[in-house]
């Protein structure tokens, strides 16, 4: 089973990241661009076949590993 989790920066927290992007989009011409949010997406092959166990073992690695809960938040999707 495969859970997709997304890990973004908490609203408030600065986007160095995420500025520099909006700034060459606007550079480009692309000028209907207004703020933008850099994140992560990690793949996790898991070796699970109950979904809700498989979407709590990712919620725990997210929370343990993947996401620095001080200003990041994520999100897990499980894909069968």
């Amino acid at each position: 089973m495969k859970a997709v989790v997304t890990v973004m920066l908490k609203a408030g927290v600065l986007d160095p990241q995420g500025k520099a992007i909006g700034h060459a989009l606007n550079n480009l011409g692309f000028a209907q661009v207004g703020e933008v949010r850099a994140g992560k997406i990690i793949e996790l092959e898991l070796a699970e076949t109950d979904p809700a166990a498989a979407k709590a073992a990712a919620e725990e690695m997210a929370k343990k590993l993947l996401a620095n809960m001080v200003i990041e938040s994520f999100k897990v999707e499980i894909a069968a």
